[in-house]
Protein backbone atom coordinates (compact mmCIF):
# COMPACT_ATOMS: atom_id res chain seq x y z
CA UNK A 1 0.00 0.00 0.00
CA UNK A 2 1.31 3.44 -0.92
CA UNK A 3 1.99 5.61 2.08
CA UNK A 4 -0.16 8.73 2.18
CA UNK A 5 1.90 11.78 3.04
CA UNK A 6 0.91 15.41 3.56
CA UNK A 7 2.84 16.41 0.43
CA UNK A 8 0.96 13.99 -1.81
CA UNK A 9 -0.88 16.16 -4.35
CA UNK A 10 -4.56 16.84 -3.92
CA UNK A 11 -6.85 16.69 -6.93
CA UNK A 12 -10.53 17.61 -6.75
CA UNK A 13 -13.28 16.05 -8.82
CA UNK A 14 -16.64 17.88 -8.92
CA UNK A 15 -19.63 15.95 -10.25
CA UNK A 16 -21.80 18.30 -12.32
CA UNK A 17 -23.19 16.29 -15.22
CA UNK A 18 -26.80 15.71 -14.12
CA UNK A 19 -29.90 17.59 -15.18
CA UNK A 20 -31.63 17.39 -11.79
CA UNK A 21 -35.10 16.16 -12.67
CA UNK A 22 -36.59 17.16 -9.30
CA UNK A 23 -35.89 20.80 -10.10
CA UNK A 24 -38.58 20.54 -12.81
CA UNK A 25 -36.43 22.62 -15.13
CA UNK A 26 -34.86 22.57 -18.55
CA UNK A 27 -31.74 24.11 -17.01
CA UNK A 28 -29.01 21.91 -15.56
CA UNK A 29 -29.31 21.90 -11.78
CA UNK A 30 -25.82 23.25 -11.07
CA UNK A 31 -26.63 26.34 -13.19
CA UNK A 32 -29.51 27.44 -10.96
CA UNK A 33 -28.44 30.49 -8.99
CA UNK A 34 -28.04 30.93 -5.26
CA UNK A 35 -27.12 34.39 -4.03
CA UNK A 36 -26.80 35.52 -7.65
CA UNK A 37 -24.21 32.87 -8.55
CA UNK A 38 -24.63 29.36 -10.03
CA UNK A 39 -24.59 26.51 -7.53
CA UNK A 40 -21.45 25.11 -9.17
CA UNK A 41 -19.67 28.44 -8.61
CA UNK A 42 -20.12 28.16 -4.83
CA UNK A 43 -18.60 24.66 -4.83
CA UNK A 44 -15.72 25.75 -7.07
CA UNK A 45 -14.87 28.64 -4.75
CA UNK A 46 -14.60 26.34 -1.72
CA UNK A 47 -12.59 23.83 -3.75
CA UNK A 48 -10.14 26.48 -4.95
CA UNK A 49 -9.45 27.58 -1.37
CA UNK A 50 -7.86 24.17 -0.75
CA UNK A 51 -5.13 24.99 -3.30
CA UNK A 52 -5.40 21.65 -5.12
CA UNK A 53 -3.08 20.62 -7.90
CA UNK A 54 -6.01 20.46 -10.31
CA UNK A 55 -9.77 20.80 -10.27
CA UNK A 56 -11.64 18.47 -12.60
CA UNK A 57 -15.33 18.92 -13.36
CA UNK A 58 -17.48 16.14 -14.79
CA UNK A 59 -19.96 17.66 -17.24
CA UNK A 60 -22.88 16.31 -19.24
CA UNK A 61 -26.13 18.26 -19.57
CA UNK A 62 -25.52 21.76 -20.95
CA UNK A 63 -21.79 21.15 -20.72
CA UNK A 64 -20.72 24.39 -22.39
CA UNK A 65 -22.80 26.51 -20.04
CA UNK A 66 -21.41 24.63 -17.03
CA UNK A 67 -17.86 25.14 -18.30
CA UNK A 68 -18.51 28.86 -18.67
CA UNK A 69 -19.85 29.10 -15.10
CA UNK A 70 -16.86 27.19 -13.70
CA UNK A 71 -14.23 29.18 -15.56
CA UNK A 72 -15.94 32.45 -14.66
CA UNK A 73 -15.63 31.56 -10.96
CA UNK A 74 -12.13 30.09 -10.98
CA UNK A 75 -10.59 32.72 -13.23
CA UNK A 76 -8.44 30.12 -14.95
CA UNK A 77 -9.61 27.11 -16.92
CA UNK A 78 -10.45 23.96 -14.99
CA UNK A 79 -10.13 20.58 -16.65
CA UNK A 80 -13.38 19.07 -17.84
CA UNK A 81 -14.40 15.45 -18.25
CA UNK A 82 -17.47 14.44 -20.23
CA UNK A 83 -19.94 11.87 -18.87
CA UNK A 84 -21.91 11.00 -21.97
CA UNK A 85 -24.62 8.69 -20.62
CA UNK A 86 -25.08 9.68 -16.95
CA UNK A 87 -25.14 6.15 -15.57
CA UNK A 88 -24.83 7.07 -11.91
CA UNK A 89 -22.20 8.52 -9.61
CA UNK A 90 -19.82 5.60 -10.12
CA UNK A 91 -19.94 6.14 -13.87
CA UNK A 92 -19.37 9.88 -13.36
CA UNK A 93 -16.16 9.26 -11.42
CA UNK A 94 -15.07 6.56 -13.87
CA UNK A 95 -15.27 9.17 -16.64
CA UNK A 96 -12.14 10.75 -15.13
CA UNK A 97 -10.14 7.51 -15.26
CA UNK A 98 -7.69 8.74 -17.89
CA UNK A 99 -6.97 11.88 -15.91
CA UNK A 100 -6.75 10.45 -12.39
CA UNK A 101 -6.14 6.69 -12.29
CA UNK A 102 -2.36 7.15 -12.50
CA UNK A 103 -2.20 10.54 -10.82
CA UNK A 104 -0.81 9.16 -7.51
CA UNK A 105 -2.88 11.75 -5.67
CA UNK A 106 -5.56 12.09 -3.05
CA UNK A 107 -8.85 12.77 -4.82
CA UNK A 108 -11.55 14.79 -3.10
CA UNK A 109 -14.96 14.10 -4.66
CA UNK A 110 -17.66 16.76 -4.38
CA UNK A 111 -21.11 17.26 -5.83
CA UNK A 112 -21.79 20.43 -7.76
CA UNK A 113 -25.08 20.99 -5.94
CA UNK A 114 -23.71 21.40 -2.38
CA UNK A 115 -23.21 25.17 -2.30
CA UNK A 116 -22.75 25.82 1.42
CA UNK A 117 -19.85 23.44 2.05
CA UNK A 118 -16.88 25.31 3.54
CA UNK A 119 -13.24 24.84 2.67
CA UNK A 120 -12.48 24.39 6.38
CA UNK A 121 -14.81 21.38 6.54
CA UNK A 122 -13.19 19.81 3.50
CA UNK A 123 -9.73 20.44 4.96
CA UNK A 124 -10.71 18.57 8.12
CA UNK A 125 -11.80 15.60 6.01
CA UNK A 126 -8.53 15.57 4.09
CA UNK A 127 -6.53 15.92 7.30
CA UNK A 128 -8.21 12.88 8.85
CA UNK A 129 -7.76 10.91 5.64
CA UNK A 130 -4.02 11.50 5.69
CA UNK A 131 -3.50 11.17 9.42
CA UNK A 132 -5.15 7.73 9.34
CA UNK A 133 -3.25 6.63 6.23
CA UNK A 134 -6.62 5.77 4.69
CA UNK A 135 -7.48 4.75 1.16
CA UNK A 136 -11.00 6.14 1.51
CA UNK A 137 -12.55 8.60 3.97
CA UNK A 138 -16.27 9.31 3.96
CA UNK A 139 -17.89 12.47 5.31
CA UNK A 140 -20.95 11.52 7.35
CA UNK A 141 -23.66 13.41 9.19
CA UNK A 142 -26.19 12.49 11.85
CA UNK A 143 -29.87 13.20 11.12
CA UNK A 144 -32.91 13.05 13.33
CA UNK A 145 -34.88 11.82 10.32
CA UNK A 146 -32.56 9.92 7.97
CA UNK A 147 -35.34 8.65 5.67
CA UNK A 148 -34.13 8.41 2.09
CA UNK A 149 -30.43 8.57 2.91
CA UNK A 150 -27.81 5.84 2.70
CA UNK A 151 -27.08 4.59 6.23
CA UNK A 152 -23.50 4.19 7.40
CA UNK A 153 -23.10 0.88 9.18
CA UNK A 154 -20.28 0.64 11.72
CA UNK A 155 -18.78 -2.31 13.57
CA UNK A 156 -18.98 -2.40 17.37
CA UNK A 157 -15.57 -0.77 17.59
CA UNK A 158 -16.77 2.08 15.37
CA UNK A 159 -15.01 1.11 12.16
CA UNK A 160 -16.69 1.24 8.76
CA UNK A 161 -18.66 -1.77 7.56
CA UNK A 162 -20.77 -0.56 4.63
CA UNK A 163 -23.16 2.01 3.22
CA UNK A 164 -26.65 0.61 2.79
CA UNK A 165 -29.31 2.45 0.80
CA UNK A 166 -32.77 2.99 2.27
CA UNK A 167 -34.45 0.49 -0.04
CA UNK A 168 -31.93 -2.23 0.80
CA UNK A 169 -31.70 -1.59 4.56
CA UNK A 170 -33.06 -3.98 7.15
CA UNK A 171 -35.42 -2.71 9.84
CA UNK A 172 -32.48 -2.52 12.24
CA UNK A 173 -30.30 -0.65 9.74
CA UNK A 174 -33.07 1.86 9.11
CA UNK A 175 -32.81 2.91 12.75
CA UNK A 176 -29.27 4.16 12.12
CA UNK A 177 -29.14 7.96 12.02
CA UNK A 178 -25.61 8.37 10.65
CA UNK A 179 -25.80 8.83 6.89
CA UNK A 180 -23.49 9.32 3.94
CA UNK A 181 -23.09 13.01 3.00
CA UNK A 182 -21.77 12.18 -0.48
CA UNK A 183 -18.34 13.77 0.01
CA UNK A 184 -15.29 11.49 -0.15
CA UNK A 185 -11.51 11.49 -0.17
CA UNK A 186 -9.88 8.58 -2.01
CA UNK A 187 -6.43 7.51 -3.05
CA UNK A 188 -6.58 7.67 -6.81
CA UNK A 189 -5.15 4.30 -7.83
CA UNK A 190 -7.23 2.30 -5.35
CA UNK A 191 -10.36 4.25 -6.28
CA UNK A 192 -10.22 3.29 -9.92
CA UNK A 193 -9.25 -0.29 -9.17
CA UNK A 194 -12.38 -0.60 -7.05
CA UNK A 195 -14.57 1.11 -9.63
CA UNK A 196 -13.79 -1.71 -12.05
CA UNK A 197 -15.54 -4.09 -9.64
CA UNK A 198 -18.73 -2.04 -9.21
CA UNK A 199 -21.77 -3.76 -10.72
CA UNK A 200 -24.93 -2.02 -12.04
CA UNK A 201 -27.26 -1.29 -9.14
CA UNK A 202 -30.65 -1.16 -10.88
CA UNK A 203 -32.54 -1.88 -14.10
CA UNK A 204 -31.24 1.37 -15.63
CA UNK A 205 -27.69 0.02 -15.43
CA UNK A 206 -26.46 2.72 -13.05
CA UNK A 207 -23.19 2.37 -11.15
CA UNK A 208 -23.07 3.68 -7.59
CA UNK A 209 -20.00 5.29 -6.04
CA UNK A 210 -21.36 4.21 -2.65
CA UNK A 211 -20.35 0.62 -3.49
CA UNK A 212 -16.66 1.55 -3.64
CA UNK A 213 -15.94 1.92 0.11
CA UNK A 214 -17.35 -1.55 0.77
CA UNK A 215 -15.27 -3.03 -2.04
CA UNK A 216 -12.15 -1.42 -0.58
CA UNK A 217 -12.95 -2.68 2.92
CA UNK A 218 -13.43 -6.23 1.60
CA UNK A 219 -10.00 -5.91 -0.01
CA UNK A 220 -8.53 -5.11 3.45
CA UNK A 221 -7.94 -1.47 2.57
CA UNK A 222 -8.42 1.16 5.26
CA UNK A 223 -11.72 3.07 5.10
CA UNK A 224 -12.33 5.77 7.70
CA UNK A 225 -15.30 7.93 8.64
CA UNK A 226 -15.40 11.62 9.47
CA UNK A 227 -18.65 12.74 11.08
CA UNK A 228 -19.48 16.39 10.57
CA UNK A 229 -21.71 18.32 12.96
CA UNK A 230 -23.59 20.57 10.51
CA UNK A 231 -25.93 18.64 8.24
CA UNK A 232 -27.21 21.77 6.49
CA UNK A 233 -23.74 22.79 5.37
CA UNK A 234 -23.20 19.59 3.38
CA UNK A 235 -26.77 19.22 2.10
CA UNK A 236 -27.51 19.29 -1.60
CA UNK A 237 -30.06 21.35 -3.51
CA UNK A 238 -32.53 18.95 -5.11
CA UNK A 239 -35.73 20.97 -5.51
CA UNK A 240 -36.88 24.56 -5.94
CA UNK A 241 -38.00 24.44 -2.31
CA UNK A 242 -34.43 23.55 -1.27
CA UNK A 243 -33.10 26.42 -3.36
CA UNK A 244 -35.46 28.90 -1.70
CA UNK A 245 -34.53 27.59 1.75
CA UNK A 246 -30.81 27.97 1.03
CA UNK A 247 -31.37 31.47 -0.35
CA UNK A 248 -33.11 32.39 2.87
CA UNK A 249 -30.23 30.96 4.91
CA UNK A 250 -27.68 33.04 3.01
CA UNK A 251 -29.80 36.18 3.33
CA UNK A 252 -30.39 35.78 7.06
CA UNK A 253 -26.72 34.98 7.66
CA UNK A 254 -25.51 38.04 5.75
CA UNK A 255 -27.92 40.39 7.55
CA UNK A 256 -27.11 38.96 10.97
CA UNK A 257 -23.37 39.41 10.40
CA UNK A 258 -23.88 43.02 9.33
CA UNK A 259 -25.96 43.79 12.41
CA UNK A 260 -23.68 42.07 14.94
CA UNK A 261 -20.22 42.50 13.46
CA UNK A 262 -20.41 45.72 11.44
CA UNK A 263 -23.07 47.83 13.14
CA UNK A 264 -25.74 48.16 10.44
CA UNK A 265 -29.36 48.91 11.35
CA UNK A 266 -32.11 46.99 9.57
CA UNK A 267 -35.58 48.41 10.23
CA UNK A 268 -37.11 45.02 9.35
CA UNK A 269 -34.47 42.32 8.78
CA UNK A 270 -37.04 39.82 7.51
CA UNK A 271 -37.91 42.11 4.59
CA UNK A 272 -34.47 43.03 3.26
CA UNK A 273 -32.11 41.20 0.94
CA UNK A 274 -28.34 41.57 1.11
CA UNK A 275 -25.94 39.44 -0.92
CA UNK A 276 -23.39 37.56 1.15
CA UNK A 277 -20.75 39.15 -1.10
CA UNK A 278 -21.88 42.74 -0.47
CA UNK A 279 -20.22 45.07 2.04
CA UNK A 280 -22.19 47.61 4.06
CA UNK A 281 -20.49 50.13 6.34
CA UNK A 282 -21.06 51.02 9.97
CA UNK A 283 -24.07 53.13 10.98
CA UNK A 284 -25.94 52.52 7.75
CA UNK A 285 -29.74 52.28 8.01
CA UNK A 286 -31.49 49.83 5.72
CA UNK A 287 -35.27 50.17 5.34
CA UNK A 288 -37.70 47.36 4.38
CA UNK A 289 -37.78 45.87 0.86
CA UNK A 290 -34.24 47.00 0.04
CA UNK A 291 -32.16 44.72 -2.21
CA UNK A 292 -28.36 45.01 -2.15
CA UNK A 293 -27.04 42.55 -4.70
CA UNK A 294 -23.77 41.14 -6.02
CA UNK A 295 -20.49 42.69 -4.89
CA UNK A 296 -21.97 46.07 -4.01
CA UNK A 297 -20.09 48.23 -1.52
CA UNK A 298 -21.98 50.70 0.69
CA UNK A 299 -19.94 53.17 2.72
CA UNK A 300 -20.54 54.32 6.29
CA UNK A 301 -23.51 56.32 7.52
CA UNK A 302 -25.69 55.74 4.45
CA UNK A 303 -29.49 55.45 4.52
CA UNK A 304 -31.22 53.26 1.95
CA UNK A 305 -34.97 53.78 1.87
CA UNK A 306 -37.89 51.52 1.06
CA UNK A 307 -37.88 49.60 -2.21
CA UNK A 308 -34.40 50.54 -3.46
CA UNK A 309 -32.38 48.03 -5.46
CA UNK A 310 -28.59 48.36 -5.64
CA UNK A 311 -26.63 45.85 -7.74
CA UNK A 312 -22.85 45.67 -8.28
CA UNK A 313 -22.46 49.32 -7.40
CA UNK A 314 -20.33 51.37 -5.04
CA UNK A 315 -21.67 54.05 -2.69
CA UNK A 316 -19.48 56.37 -0.63
CA UNK A 317 -20.15 57.60 2.88
CA UNK A 318 -23.31 59.40 4.02
CA UNK A 319 -25.22 58.70 0.80
CA UNK A 320 -29.03 58.86 0.95
CA UNK A 321 -30.95 56.67 -1.46
CA UNK A 322 -34.65 57.53 -1.33
CA UNK A 323 -37.60 55.28 -2.06
CA UNK A 324 -37.77 53.00 -5.11
CA UNK A 325 -34.45 53.80 -6.76
CA UNK A 326 -32.61 51.45 -9.10
CA UNK A 327 -28.80 51.67 -9.09
CA UNK A 328 -27.00 49.19 -11.36
CA UNK A 329 -23.24 49.02 -12.12
CA UNK A 330 -22.72 52.60 -10.96
CA UNK A 331 -20.66 54.65 -8.51
CA UNK A 332 -21.84 57.33 -6.09
CA UNK A 333 -19.37 59.44 -4.12
CA UNK A 334 -19.70 60.81 -0.55
CA UNK A 335 -22.63 62.96 0.57
CA UNK A 336 -24.80 62.41 -2.51
CA UNK A 337 -28.57 61.99 -2.62
CA UNK A 338 -30.55 59.86 -5.08
CA UNK A 339 -34.27 59.68 -5.75
CA UNK A 340 -36.98 58.95 -5.11
CA UNK A 341 -37.69 56.88 -8.25
CA UNK A 342 -34.27 57.54 -9.80
CA UNK A 343 -32.44 55.13 -12.11
CA UNK A 344 -28.65 54.96 -12.45
CA UNK A 345 -27.14 52.41 -14.83
CA UNK A 346 -24.24 51.48 -17.11
CA UNK A 347 -21.40 53.10 -15.17
CA UNK A 348 -23.20 56.23 -14.10
CA UNK A 349 -21.01 58.27 -11.75
CA UNK A 350 -21.98 60.90 -9.23
CA UNK A 351 -19.24 62.98 -7.62
CA UNK A 352 -19.35 64.44 -4.10
CA UNK A 353 -22.55 66.22 -3.00
CA UNK A 354 -24.29 65.62 -6.34
CA UNK A 355 -28.08 65.14 -6.26
CA UNK A 356 -30.46 63.41 -8.65
CA UNK A 357 -34.13 63.54 -7.73
CA UNK A 358 -37.59 62.37 -8.77
CA UNK A 359 -37.72 60.31 -11.97
CA UNK A 360 -34.18 61.14 -13.11
CA UNK A 361 -32.39 58.55 -15.23
CA UNK A 362 -28.61 58.62 -15.58
CA UNK A 363 -26.92 56.32 -18.07
CA UNK A 364 -23.19 56.14 -18.74
CA UNK A 365 -22.70 59.71 -17.50
CA UNK A 366 -20.63 61.61 -14.96
CA UNK A 367 -22.41 64.11 -12.71
CA UNK A 368 -19.94 66.64 -11.32
CA UNK A 369 -19.40 67.71 -7.72
CA UNK A 370 -22.34 69.62 -6.27
CA UNK A 371 -24.46 69.32 -9.44
CA UNK A 372 -28.23 68.86 -9.10
CA UNK A 373 -30.85 67.35 -11.39
CA UNK A 374 -33.96 67.37 -9.27
CA UNK A 375 -36.70 65.88 -11.44
CA UNK A 376 -37.95 64.43 -14.73
CA UNK A 377 -34.64 64.30 -16.60
CA UNK A 378 -32.71 61.86 -18.77
CA UNK A 379 -28.92 62.21 -18.72
CA UNK A 380 -27.24 59.83 -21.14
CA UNK A 381 -23.63 59.57 -22.34
CA UNK A 382 -22.90 62.97 -20.84
CA UNK A 383 -20.22 64.66 -18.76
CA UNK A 384 -21.61 67.42 -16.55
CA UNK A 385 -19.33 69.74 -14.61
CA UNK A 386 -19.49 71.02 -11.05
CA UNK A 387 -22.25 73.00 -9.34
CA UNK A 388 -24.65 72.82 -12.27
CA UNK A 389 -28.43 72.93 -11.91
CA UNK A 390 -30.32 70.90 -14.52
CA UNK A 391 -34.04 71.51 -14.97
CA UNK A 392 -36.68 69.13 -16.28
Amino acid sequence: MNEITPDRPLDILILAAGLGTRMKSGRAKVLHKLGGRPLIAHVCRSAARLNPRRIYVVVGHQAEDVKTAVNSELGSPAQFVNQSNQLGTGDAVAAARNELAKANSSVLILSGDVPLVRAETLQELIKKHREHNAVCTILTIRLENPTGYGRVVRAEAGSFVKIVEQKDASDEERQIREVNAGIYCFESAKLFEALERVQPGNSQGEYYLTDVPGILRDAQEKVTLHQHHDAREVAGVNTRADLAEFENLLRRGAIRRLMLETGVTFIDPSHAYVSDEARVGRDCIIHPEVHIEGESVIGEGCEIHHGARIANSRLGNRVVVKDHCLIIDSEIADDCAVGPFAHLRMNARMEERAVVGNFVEVKKSRIGRGTKSMHLTYLGDATIGENTNIGA
